[in-house]
């Protein structure tokens, strides 16, 4: 018995923890944009419709480069290609940092969609060669909370890291084009003078004549140009005033919310401040009290956070490369007792690796009904759910003014309801399948999920308040994420050794679905950012993805004509 006990391995575990570590990032990598976009839209002078277009250009080439990333990791092998794909996307993370327009932009997000496409599929075969069929549905989910984890830590590790890369012994100097409004900041300082709010006032007193002129031509003159050199001389003298006045009134910024690092600053005695402190103090309630009209001074910190994440990957490449082997069998480590487990069930020429796939199964796809009905579903599905992880944190700036350290702990909360969601899908998922039937233990926890998501979406709608709103959006999270290990399950159900492929189609038209949700939610929500209108939307979207998943079943499996199905080729050593 002692023998046998000590012959027992666990790779498999080791493997799927490397998958999951590799979605962390693919997901930190992919949203971390989606937080910093505020910032990037100030120092690049983006439009709301351009960032939409970034936004949604990512999902355009991932979802196109789907079938053909998971083909190559079906020909080739995964370890080497998504060792490859780490490294890729990871290039393109750091280069964004880099990019001084929208056409750089737009050109590294389209490479960045590129490179992570073949990620999941990739993963999904490892799944389906290293793990039971008992354990399929688990393993799926582990793979998917750990996209939904780094989804989660995005927005707050973002902030912290943008805000890390801008400390205070940075100069917090107003640069010149830092007034992104001229017109709407001039009417609202004068309007604030004449009411002797103590901020204004006494910035205002402390002004040449030439810069109270330059005011009010810039209230009464919409069109004025910014850039001017007026301009520029009002912002250098604003910035010695900030660097040197006391300009704090509790009564003015009662309700007012106030960046997290302001407020730790208030709890500094006066007196007791450096003139940094002072200075960084000043600028933040200048950027509280116009918060669209004056650019951020943590923005700056956004292009060494995205290098960061770059270089971050280069270690995570190398750790899935360590230890990822394309089969169990090709693994030094799997023990005999191990083997026999994982292909316990198996046909016998899903045990064979020996050969490599032919060409990509284009005809047999297109003939399986209940793929389209799931791609169908997955397409829905993206478009409801992206909105938590593009356009939420502005939801909650806008309609609550929550602060931004504030928003990213919201944000990651709603996200991080969805980790609970994959892994108790996951469980369902396996249970359903020993206590009822294959179909169903397939067709339950997606279909019952997107209605749930459908209802939270339409309770979004009443007037509720700031952290009510986000327990909605966790709903939304936790359903969306408890019917994926599903998803997952019937994809390697029907596929044979053609996983890659069949799971980049579905992923294809959920990207698909995701490419057209950003530019989508710019036309519904409109100039005056209806919000209503988008959960709509949503809840339309999840109400269709719940149909359209009742009439999936896992028995059409995909029929591959023999001369589609290998190639007579000896699989290449991993």
């Amino acid at each position: 018995m002692s023998s046998v006990e000590s012959s027992r391995s666990y790779v498999r575990y080791r493997v799927i923890f490397a998958c999951m570590l590799m979605a962390v990032l693919l997901y930190l990598d992919r949203f971390c944009i989606s937080f910093a976009e505020v910032f990037i839209k100030d120092e690049l002078g983006l439009t709301d419709h351009q960032i939409g277009i970034l936004l949604g250009s990512f999902f355009v080439s991932y979802a196109l480069c789907q079938v053909p990333s998971g083909w190559f990791s079906d020909r080739f092998g995964a370890r080497k290609m998504l060792t490859l794909y780490i490294l890729m996307w990871s290039l393109f993370t750091a280069l964004t940092g880099f990019a001084t327009g929208f056409i750089m932009l737009l050109i590294f997000r389209l490479g960045f969609g590129l490179s992570q496409a073949g990620a999941y599929p990739t993963s999904a075969n490892i799944v389906s060669k290293w793990m039971p069929l008992t354990e399929r549905g688990f393993a799926s989910s582990m793979v998917t909370v750990g996209g939904r984890i780094g989804g989660a830590l995005a927005p707050v590790l973002t902030a912290f890291l943008i805000i890390l890369f801008v400390p205070i012994s940075e100069s917090s100097d107003l640069k010149p084009g830092a007034l992104l409004q001229p017109h709407q900041l001039a009417s609202t300082f004068l309007k604030r003078v004449d009411e002797k709010q103590t901020f204004e006032s006494e910035v205002y007193a402390q002004l040449p004549p030439a810069d109270q002129e330059f005011l009010k031509s810039a209230a009464a003159d919409p069109k004025m140009p910014s850039g001017s050199a007026e301009e520029d001389k009002f912002i250098n003298d604003l910035n010695q005033i900030l660097q040197n006045a006391s300009l704090y009134n509790p009564q003015e910024y009662a309700g007012m919310k106030l960046n997290q690092q302001a407020e730790q600053l208030l709890t500094i005695n006066s007196a007791d401040m450096t003139p940094e402190e002072k200075s960084r103090l000043n600028r933040l309630l200048f950027e509280a009290r116009y918060y669209n009209d004056v650019r951020k001074v943590q923005g700056q910190g956004w292009r060494k956070m995205m290098m960061t994440y770059g270089v971050i990957g280069i270690f995570i490449a190398a750790i899935f490369w360590w230890i990822i082997r394309d089969y169990p069998r090709a693994h030094p480590s799997c023990s005999e007792q191990e083997l026999e487990l994982i292909e316990h069930g198996r046909l016998e020429e899903d045990k064979d690796h020996s050969k490599q796939i032919g060409g990509i199964p284009f005809k047999a796809i297109a003939m399986n009904k209940s793929l389209w009905l799931l791609s169908l579903s997955q397409f829905c599905t993206n478009v409801g759910w992206l909105f938590l992880v593009t356009w939420l944190p502005r939801y909650l700036d806008e309609t609550y003014r929550v602060p931004l350290e504030t928003r990213g702990k919201m944000v990651t909360f709603a996200l991080a309801v969805g980790w609970f969601g994959t892994l108790s899908g996951g469980k369902v998922t396996d249970w359903l399948m020993r206590r009822i039937s294959l179909r169903w233990s397939r067709v339950l926890p997606i279909a019952l999920s997107r209605f749930t998501a459908m209802a939270a979406y339409l309770v979004c709608m009443l007037d509720i308040s700031p952290w009510t709103a986000v327990a909605m959006f966790s709903i939304v999270a936790f359903s969306t994420d408890f019917g994926s290990p599903a998803m997952w399950a019937f994809n390697q159900d029907i596929a044979g050794k053609h996983v890659g492929s069949v799971l980049g189609w579905g992923n294809m038209w959920g990207n698909l679905g995701a490419a057209v949700a950003p530019v989508l939610m710019i036309a519904v929500i409109g100039l005056d950012h209806h919000w209503n209108y988008a959960f709509i939307t949503c809840a339309i979207a999840f109400l269709i993805a719940g149909v359209a998943s009742l009439w999936v079943d896992p028995a059409q499996t995909l029929v591959v004509e023999t001369s589609e199905e290998e190639a007579e080729t000896e699989t290449p050593e991993s």
